[in-house]
This record gives C-alpha cells, sequence and structure tokens, in this order.
C-alpha cells in the first residue's frame, strides 16, 4: 500500500525515493518550464546555440535508451506536429552500428538523464564524427554529452535516487515541448502570441500534477490488489501517447518485475488480442482533446476498441479526461486526467502509471528504489 501523503513532498517523509520523487514532479517541472518558456526573458539566448545546430536542418534524429527513447517518441510527435521538422527515433545502441547512408545530413538529438550513458553517447559521438550537429537533452548540465554537444539543454529534475526514472522523464518531456515551441517560432511555423499561449498551457502542467496526485494515489492503492496477480498487462495509446503506453509498461517490468507492453492501441487487433484475459488487463489511455479534430478522431478509434474488448470480456483500466462520460462506461476503472492540449496530456498521464509501478511493486514486496539487476546510468554497452 502506499502510504498516505500530503500535497507538500519538503514536509512529508516517504518511505521510498521513487515515491518521493513522483511526488517532487510539479516542482521539478516548474523549474524546468521556467527555464525555457516562450518569451522568457533569457529564452532566445538559451535556444541559440540550439538554433544554430538544428535550425536549417530537414531532419532530425532522435538516439535514446530506455525511458529516453520513450520521451524521445513523444518528442517526435511534438517536433513534426508543431516545428514540421521529420524526426526518426533510434534506439542508441542501435545508431552507431547502422549505414552512414540512412539520413541525408540530420541533426542529433541525445536523450539521458545520466548524460553518460554508454550507448547514447557513443551515438553521440559517432554523429560527432559524420560531422553532424549535436544536441544534448540531460539532467547533468557538467557530463559528458551536455560538455561535448554543440548545444546542450539540461532538466532541472535534481538529483534522482529512485533507478526507476520519474521526475527526469517528465522534465524531459517538457524540455522537448519547448524546443518544439521554439524551433515552430525560428522556422516560421507559429507566431509569438501562439508559442506564448502553448507555453501558458505548458505552465499549467506542474498545479494540474499537483492537484491530482493525492487523488490518483488512493485510487490506485485500491486497484493494486485487482492487479497484482496479473500474468501480464498490455498498455495502449495512439500517437504520443503510445509513448506514454511504452514507458508505464517499462515502469512496471523494472519496479514490479510484471510481464508488462506497451502498443499502439491500433495493433492489440494484430496479435497482441490472443492474450487479453482478465488475468492480463488492459491499461488504456484514452483521454482527448476536444479542440483538436485528430484527437477527436483518435478518441472515438480508442473508445470502439473499449467497446469492442468489453464484448472480449476484457478487464480494463482506463485513463480519460475529467468529465469524460463515455470511457467509464466502458471500462472496471478510470482514473481522471485533467483536461490539457493533447500533447502536454503525455506529462499528465504518465504519472498515475508511476504510481501503478511504484504499488504493485510495494505489494509483491520489491525493494523499488534498487530493482535487481538494473543500475541508474548503464555505463557499459
Amino acid at each position: 500500500m502506499i502510504e498516505s501523503t500530503p500535497n507538500s513532498p519538503e514536509t512529508t517523509t516517504f518511505p521510498h525515493a521513487m515515491l518521493r520523487e513522483i511526488y517532487e514532479q510539479p516542482q521539478a517541472l516548474a523549474a524546468t518550464i521556467e527555464h525555457y518558456i516562450p518569451g522568457g526573458t533569457s529564452t532566445a539566448e538559451i535556444f541559440q546555440p540550439v538554433v544554430d545546430a538544428f535550425g536549417r536542418r530537414e531532419r532530425l534524429v532522435i538516439a535514446a535508451s530506455g525511458s529516453s527513447r520513450h520521451a524521445g517518441l513523444a518528442g517526435e510527435i511534438m517536433l513534426e506536429d508543431l516545428a514540421g521538422i521529420p524526426v526518426d527515433v533510434e534506439y542508441a545502441s542501435e545508431y552507431t552500428y547502422r549505414s552512414t547512408h540512412t539520413l541525408h545530413n540530420p541533426g542529433v538529438l541525445v536523450i539521458s538523464q545520466s548524460g553518460e550513458t554508454a550507448d547514447t553517447l557513443a551515438a553521440l559521438r559517432e554523429a560527432q564524427a559524420r560531422g553532424l550537429a549535436t544536441v544534448a537533452i540531460t539532467n547533468n548540465a557538467r557530463s559528458s554529452m551536455a560538455t561535448e554537444a554543440n548545444a546542450s539543454l539540461p532538466t532541472f529534475a535534481g538529483i534522482e535516487k529512485a533507478i526507476p526514472a520519474t521526475k527526469s522523464f517528465t522534465t524531459q518531456l517538457a524540455v522537448l515541448y519547448s524546443l518544439a515551441l521554439h524551433l515552430a517560432r525560428f522556422r516560421g511555423r507559429m507566431t509569438l502570441q501562439a508559442a506564448e499561449a502553448h507555453g501558458r498551457e505548458l505552465q499549467e502542467v506542474p498545479s494540474l500534477i499537483q492537484s491530482a496526485l493525492p487523488g490518483w494515489q488512493k485510487q490506485i492503492e485500491a486497484l493494486t490488489p485487482q492487479l497484482a496477480n496479473s500474468s501480464t498487462l498490455l498498455y495502449l495509446g495512439r500517437a504520443a501517447h503510445y509513448a506514454i503506453a511504452r514507458e508505464g509498461a517499462l515502469k512496471l517490468k523494472e519496479s514490479a518485475y510484471l510481464n508488462a507492453e506497451g502498443y499502439p492501441s491500433g495493433e492489440l487487433k494484430h496479435g497482441p488480442n490472443a492474450l487479453v484475459s482478465k488475468s492480463a488487463p488492459l491499461i488504456m489511455i484514452a483521454t482527448v482533446d476536444a479542440g483538436d479534430p485528430d484527437s477527436l478522431l483518435r478518441y472515438s478509434k480508442v473508445l470502439q476498441l473499449m467497446k469492442d474488448m468489453r464484448t472480449q470480456g476484457a478487464r480494463i483500466i482506463a485513463l480519460a479526461t475529467e468529465g469524460d462520460r463515455e470511457v467509464p462506461q466502458y471500462s472496471d476503472s478510470c482514473l481522471f486526467i485533467p483536461a490539457s492540449n493533447d500533447l502536454l496530456s503525455t506529462i499528465l498521464e504518465v504519472v498515475p502509471l508511476q504510481l501503478i509501478a511504484y504499488a504493485l511493486a510495494i505489494s509483491r514486496g520489491i525493494d523499488v528504489d534498487r530493482p535487481r539487476n538494473l543500475v541508474k546510468a548503464v555505463v557499459e554497452e
């Protein structure tokens, strides 16, 4: 069981570093967003090295590993939708060994919590050896990646002691969103007024998480016994939310030692559906941005899938936008996410998935801060 905690992590004794770091996310996000917010007094100066590196590039490659790669998958959609830059996301461990002709003269963005991850650092150095412009997003402004790349965009998550990434992941998403806004401005795809409006929405995210955390925690406490004996869990999401499904599944694997897989929602019927049973529940991301036609279309497809799976006898735990009356009708449990735009919802959605992983790990007697066979920074390939 998760211990009941008030909203302020500074005044609370937490049983584990992972739970403390989940609760520190509003503060970590606020600090990171303040540094990169569009229209800020020093934003143009901060992003100038990034503009020099990426501003004229017609394609980008994101190279990363683990949770950082999942941030990159969400960042791919942010950069393509907002800045109009085609993006490929590579496993850092594969990038170094791929043909030098895979893309013509892309910019290369590496993402790493520690900034010392061996295969990601190797990818950065390979990109530089090819004469490509590089940018690093890390949680350590003095790390090897941050100092060796052409430009550095550090997160401001503070020290993260637990091995499972929480606040370092959400702050990566905040930096990627800010980067997409700034490149959109530079490339003439967004007015300053529009970028600042997006920035104000981003600034609201920390307080939305702060307000929602206690309710999520209480609801997940009740859910935990129902999920503890699952044979596997399937996490499903569309577009940028697929990245969050992948991250939710990874959190469960590394924290609770339970098998879990993240899939695009539309892929469920192409094989994984054979796994669906009462012992293999579905975690379905079914949020919607009511002002976005594309989001509404994706939502309608997810809702239809929920109906089909309900007929099949699946157990469904859904993430839905506050005020939604449809999703609760077709799910066994529903965690409500504060309304935000479609891309920013990714930052909100991952937090209850972190809590699910934490709660299940604790219920299984696992040392969630130090899972077996894992280290905080993988410094050897």
